[in-house]
């Protein structure tokens, strides 16, 4: 064998190893692309479920937050509508019935005075007038 054989023989034998190593590795990229081919399909299949299910329940929720808005103005309409008409009954009752404490304490007052109706309370302080007697000199300067 010469020279020239000896190279062809091994020009040949690396390009045989070198096109089984490519038909490996082709084999191999083969089968990667089938699984991945296979696992679209699988998450399409059950993506497709899961969002129409999520598109629902976003619009559920888009309904219960109209209600809830709804019911929130409704409460702010009455809390309103309350308030005037506590405004209201103040204004109409509350000046007749201070009117009418006024009154009963004004009539207590006139009673307890009078020895009718013990005063509530502590004992009311009662000055003695004794005639003849003159304020102290002290006294009148003070209220003077």
């Amino acid at each position: 064998m010469t020279g020239g054989e000896v190279a062809g023989v091994l020009v040949a034998v690396f390009w045989a190893i070198l096109v089984s190593f490519l038909a490996v590795v082709l084999v191999r990229l083969a089968q990667t692309l089938k699984a991945t081919t296979k696992l679209v399909a699988d998450v399409t299949e059950q993506a497709v479920p899961l969002l129409a299910d999520a598109s629902a329940t976003v619009r559920t929720a888009q309904t219960q937050l109209e209600r809830v808005d709804s019911i929130a103005s409704d409460v702010q309409e009455v809390t309103s509508n309350a308030s005037a008409l506590s405004s209201t009954v103040a204004s109409t009752f509350g000046g007749p019935l201070v009117k009418v404490a006024a009154f009963g304490y004004g009539v207590r007052q006139a009673m307890s005075r009078r020895g009718g109706v013990p005063e509530p309370g502590p004992e009311p302080v009662r000055r003695r007038v004794i005639v003849g007697r003159t304020v102290p000199a002290a006294r009148r300067r003070k209220k003077g």
